[in-house]
């Protein structure tokens, strides 16, 4: 930003700040050099969850890539295999479909939507009443 006087000399007013097409476009570009990362409020969520099915003994491994366009967190049975589920954030799709998404083995979306927290119940088992 530019600080563009009134043009009378020895004034203590501050003028008007006009930014700079080029500055505003030049900080858009250096945003979107930058990969798309998990804040630490959604990286806890998606931990406490983690924390929960490795104690279940139904997850054991996790990798987390963050690329230029999204970010996602996989959950492995074994190292060895496919993630089991994937859980990603596409900013792009935010105001959309939702930026949050568990993705299943077979690729197939299994919930999406806006909130992190909504997205991740898809892992919460119901309780149901089972008859003798």
């Amino acid at each position: 930003m530019v600080d563009r006087g009134s043009g009378a000399e020895g004034r203590d007013e501050p003028g008007i700040l006009i930014p700079f097409p080029e500055a505003a476009r030049e900080l858009r570009r250096e945003r979107l050099d930058q990969p798309v990362t998990f804040d630490r409020r959604e990286l806890d969520a998606i931990l406490k969850l983690y924390g929960r099915m490795v104690a279940a003994n139904e997850w054991r491994d996790y990798a987390i890539d963050h690329l230029r366009d999204r970010a996602v967190f996989s959950v492995f049975r074994r190292t060895s295999e496919h993630p089991l589920y994937m859980i990603a954030k596409v900013p792009a799709l935010a105001r959309k479909q939702g930026a949050y998404a568990v993705i299943g083995a077979n690729g197939q979306i299994l919930k999406r939507g806006h909130e992190l927290g909504r997205v991740l119940a898809v892992f919460d088992k119901a309780l149901r009443l089972v008859e003798a």
